[in-house]
């Protein structure tokens, strides 16, 4: 049987990031089956398209994967494959909350022909099985012998081939950026990040979280060996193709077993499998100085960390009271000062937010060493404990706003202002951080930093400004290119200068050298 697994775009950026899920269940399928793979973020595909293709390609069976924000999307490809006759299943953090939805059981549409519950590792065999004969169930669940939830063990990891996988789709350098950069050299042509994990699960259970719901709070790991050799496999890859790879490791909290962390982080070094790599980082875990020496020992070059708001308030509001606003500047410097910088995330609309809370904050994110801050929305996904809590208040104004996924738009009302405020709000933070004067000032505070680490910030940059301002086609990127013309070409100058001088020392060495 062929298998289809297909990701949605996630509606705003497309090119970014492969998701894990569709290599992990590709490496878990049984022998005898074939597996396609489409990413929507990087292969954009509308109903129609992916009818013809399914057909074409004799797909047997098609799994869909997505997030609340995606889900909209998912339904209609679902339906547009079911229409022709191949069944779906679906699966994720929305579907696990609302299957019911999926299976057409709460009023509406059937979309989903069925559902895997949570973590699908050890369900997803018994999908395909069962499809190979025709006899798919409505509802598959991670249950033991006595019906209770069952978390898998990720100690007996399965290896993704990246040595092997197809990941020309997944360069994030626009095609007719890549002749400028080729000039700088240091293989940025190409820039892929690679989504690994090394554990999975968060206790913290913050307020609007769909982390602790779905993983649970009970973390488990992947053995050490097993991380290292993916690292070891990419890092070949890398220097065989002379490109740049970055792993993000996509742990909710890659730090949370500190001791743990360490010791994954010293097997690293020891096997010299340092990519650069960005993870997903608390605060208050950070204080460790000897933990922020092994990151950056590591090829740790970024770490996100959701600061979420500067008032403390607002953070004990969702349950994110471990979060002190007085440490986030001694904590930026930390990173900065191991050459790590941050990728700070913001939410505005919580309920002591005001007018101007995004010019406040950015008060403070100057006061910090650059990095790239983002910001969004407070988001009532469906089962959290926010969402449960703006219901019952009758606060919801989009009870289910993912039918209809509108970017950067409240689906509640906030206390303290209004609806349209807060959007203002989010747009003054990208504005205000992402035009090119806040780019090229970035830039200049690290002009000490070597070339190929400038590029990098560079390049996040520009990236990150599509999260909120759209780079989706040539034109958008030729506009953003020539907005910040000035900062690109004074790096490729530089970048050019520096490899004619090494060109003309190689030469003049050349030359002396004794015949």
């Amino acid at each position: 049987m062929r298998i289809l697994l297909y990701n949605p775009d996630n509606g705003v950026t497309r090119n970014f990031m492969p998701h894990l899920w569709m290599f992990l269940l590709q490496a878990l399928t049984p022998a005898g089956h074939e597996v396609v793979l489409i990413d929507g973020n990087a292969q954009p595909m509308d109903e129609e398209g992916i009818a013809r293709f399914v057909i074409a390609e004799k797909i047997g069976l098609v799994g869909i994967g997505a997030m609340t924000r995606m889900i909209a999307k998912a339904y209609r490809m679902a339906d547009a494959i079911r229409a022709v006759g191949v069944p779906v299943v679906m699966g994720g953090p929305h579907v696990t909350e609302m299957a019911d939805e999926a299976l057409g059981r709460a009023g509406g549409p059937r979309h989903a022909d069925a559902v895997a519950l949570g973590e699908a590792d050890e369900t997803w065999p018994r999908i395909v099985d069962d499809a190979a004969r025709g006899a798919l169930k409505d509802v598959y669940a991670p249950v033991d012998a006595f019906g209770q939830e069952h978390k898998p063990s990720l100690q007996a990891y399965p290896p993704i081939p990246w040595d092997t996988i197809d990941l020309k789709q997944f360069n994030i350098v626009p095609k007719f950026f890549k002749s400028m950069l080729q000039k700088i050299g240091e293989g940025w042509g190409t820039f892929r990040i690679i989504p690994v994990e090394s554990g999975r699960g968060c206790p913290y259970g913050c307020e609007f979280c769909t982390v602790t719901g779905f993983f649970g709070d009970s973390i488990r790991f992947r053995t050490n060996e097993s991380v290292v050799n993916e690292l070891l496999l990419l890092k070949a890859r890398a220097k065989k193709e002379r490109g740049q790879i970055a792993v993000f490791f996509i742990d909710d909290n890659f730090a949370i077993n500190i001791k743990r962390t360490k010791s994954l982080l010293r097997d690293i070094i020891a096997a010299e499998a340092q990519v650069h790599w960005v993870a997903q980082i608390s605060a208050n875990l950070l204080r460790d100085e000897e933990l922020v020496d092994l990151i950056a020992a590591a090829g740790g070059k970024w770490i996100f960390i959701g600061m979420e708001s500067i008032d403390p308030a607002n953070l004990k509001d969702v349950n994110k009271g471990f979060n002190k606003p007085g440490e986030y500047a001694a904590v930026l410097q930390r990173l900065a000062d191991r050459n790590v910088f941050a990728i700070t995330s913001f939410i505005f609309g919580m309920d002591n937010d005001t007018t101007g809370v995004a010019e406040r904050t950015l008060q403070q994110i100057r006061t910090w060493p650059p990095g790239l801050p983002i910001f969004g929305l407070l988001t009532p996904l469906p089962a959290t404990p926010l969402y449960k809590r703006l219901e019952a208040a009758g606060r919801l104004t989009r009870p289910k706003h993912w039918q209809e996924f509108i970017p950067f738009a409240m689906a509640h009302t906030p206390l303290k202002m209004t609806i349209d405020e807060a959007h203002a709000e989010v747009k003054y933070g990208w504005s205000k951080s992402y035009s090119p004067e806040a780019i090229a000032k970035a830039l200049a505070t690290v002009a000490h930093k070597p070339l190929g680490y400038r590029v990098n910030i560079l390049i996040s940059r520009l990236c990150f400004r599509g999260i909120y301002f759209p780079q989706l086609g040539r034109f958008a990127w030729v506009k953003t290119i020539a907005e910040n013309r000035r900062t690109i070409f004074s790096l490729i100058r530089e970048g050019f200068g520096a490899r004619r001088a090494a060109r003309s020392g190689s030469l003049r060495l050349s030359s002396t050298a004794p015949r």
